[in-house]
């Protein structure tokens, strides 16, 4: 049952904290690896391919998953795949913790990601189906900003816990404080989520799955491993395969659908205004992943930080980043949607430009207060454009879909990521005058850190045009006669901004 319009109440209270404390452990955990990226080396002796596929490998496996895990939240329950894949992602942060080798991490890496798609879309499914009117409003707000909160702590929780070494764990805390963290999630999950019917038994579409999964799949392991390999025959092979197969996956999805089957992406959510802000997303979040990946080697290779004081730089933003989250909801009551967005990508732009001319100004030593302002306008652009732009994209989906739509969603964005990544890794493999393992040596390391901003602000500057045509169709009104006047009535301010009631069958 929908909270109240008015607020969430104590139900919805500790409802929205459990499924917000999943979004955030699932985000964390695609950040929290980075600053402990050089430590990791060293100890188990991974090559930088390897560490960046730690990173991109996760965000990949968990974006192309979300779709299948949206599906099955819609087929089999919401509560139940919450639960099931949280304890799947704790099982595999114990993994990581015990991982032996880079191979060893690497695998268990891909399970937790597994994880993290069963249960993240429910997330967002549950503050569609569950909260309404201005409690909805809220919802998208605060899932917003534990979203930016997530996405610097664990940058920052990251650094803390590898300097700390407690008990010699270094870089394996990072993994050992899921374990508590999920458990307590999983008993939070089965109190407080509904039961949601199951609406969908028609079958799952394996076959879409496995092709689209193996499609990117391929294509992002042959470019993030290839300027190691030396761009050998068989990286172009799997180059190629990745092509073909993402061809059989998009007939296969059109033929599913036009049989009336369950695709695991049907093509008709991809037209409109959700389709728009799906390439949005892809584009805002691979420009955000690349500068947060970049900037974290760069603090602490270029400038010789320790994994903490790199964290804590990323403090400004994750402050700026909240405020505007929250903010955000009062703005779409004044302003368009779309107005909201362009405004927040403008300041990302602005940001990312700043930040980059300000290290080709240098030389800088390990003091990084010169970052705190483009970091905080890069935080409030990233504020305003999160959860404004889920809110908008999602009021248009019914709600036997909302489950698959949030999948597609958020496949996009991490997708995104994991291709920002892996595009910025291109570029400072490129870029670097050695092929040394990270952005180091004086003018060298400058110089690929400005090229890796140029490309985040490229980015940036995609989501900020694409922000430009996010509106929905506007219907000619039908609006009420004024009782015993025969005038009609005004439009409720707001009207039009975000529906609260659409996808409602």
């Amino acid at each position: 049952m929908a909270q109240a319009e008015a607020g969430v109440g104590v139900r919805g209270g500790w409802l929205l904290g459990v499924v917000l404390g999943g979004a955030f452990l699932a985000v964390c955990d695609a950040f929290v690896v980075n600053v402990a990226l050089p430590s990791l080396r060293a100890d188990l002796g991974a090559s930088f391919a390897q560490a960046q596929w730690a990173v991109s490998g996760y965000v990949l496996v968990y974006g192309l998953g979300l779709v299948m895990g949206g599906r099955l939240g819609d087929a089999y329950g919401r509560r139940r795949l919450f639960a099931v894949g949280v304890a799947l992602f704790t099982a595999a942060s114990l993994g990581c913790a015990l991982a032996w080798g880079p191979g060893v991490l690497a695998v268990f890496r891909l399970v937790q990601a597994a994880g993290a798609a069963l249960f993240y879309p429910q997330v967002l499914a549950v503050l569609q189906s569950e909260f309404t009117g201005r409690a909805r409003a809220r919802a998208f707000a605060w899932f917003g900003a534990v979203i930016g909160v997530a996405s610097v702590a664990g940058q920052l929780l990251g650094g803390l816990l590898v300097d700390a070494d407690v008990w010699g764990l270094s870089w394996r805390a990072v993994f050992w404080i899921n374990v508590p963290l999920g458990a307590a999630l999983v008993a939070g999950a089965m109190a407080t989520i509904p039961r949601n019917a199951a609406r969908r038994r028609a079958g799952v579409d394996v076959a879409g799955t496995v092709a689209g999964m193996a499609a990117l799949g391929l294509a992002s392991v042959a470019l993030t491993f290839g300027p190691q390999a030396g761009w050998a025959w068989w990286i172009w092979l799997m180059l190629a395969l990745g092509v073909g197969l993402g061809v059989v996956f998009v007939r296969h999805e059109s033929r599913l659908t036009s049989r009336g089957g369950c695709a695991v992406v049907d093509p008709g959510l991809l037209r409109g205004v959700f389709g728009r802000g799906c390439a949005l997303a892809l584009a805002f979040f691979a420009g955000n992943a690349a500068l947060f990946f970049v900037l974290t080697l760069y603090l602490q290779d270029q400038l010789a930080m320790s994994p903490a004081a790199a964290g804590l730089v990323f403090t400004p933003l994750a402050l700026a980043f909240t405020a505007a989250s929250l903010l955000a909801p009062q703005a779409t009551t004044r302003f368009t949607t779309s107005q909201v967005l362009a405004c927040g990508y403008a300041l990302n732009l602005a940001g990312t430009l700043a930040l980059g001319a300000l290290v080709l100004a240098g030389p800088h030593t390990t003091a990084a207060w010169w970052t705190a302002g483009p970091l905080t306008v890069i935080g409030l652009g990233q504020g305003l454009g999160v959860s404004p732009l889920f809110a908008h994209v999602l009021a248009g989906v019914r709600e036997r879909d909302t489950g698959a739509a949030s999948g597609i969603l958020e496949t996009a964005t991490q997708l995104g990521m994991s291709l920002g990544v892996t595009a910025v890794g291109l570029l400072l493999t490129a870029t670097l005058p050695t092929p040394a393992p990270a952005p180091a040596d004086g003018a060298g390391g400058v110089a690929a850190f400005a090229a890796a901003a140029g490309l985040c602000a490229a980015l940036a500057l995609l989501a900020l045009l694409l922000a430009r045509r996010l509106t929905h169709p506007q219907p000619t009104p039908t609006t009420p006669t004024a009782p015993g006047t025969g005038e009609t009535q005004a439009p409720a301010p707001g009207a039009g901004v975000v529906s609260v009631t659409a996808g409602r069958p």
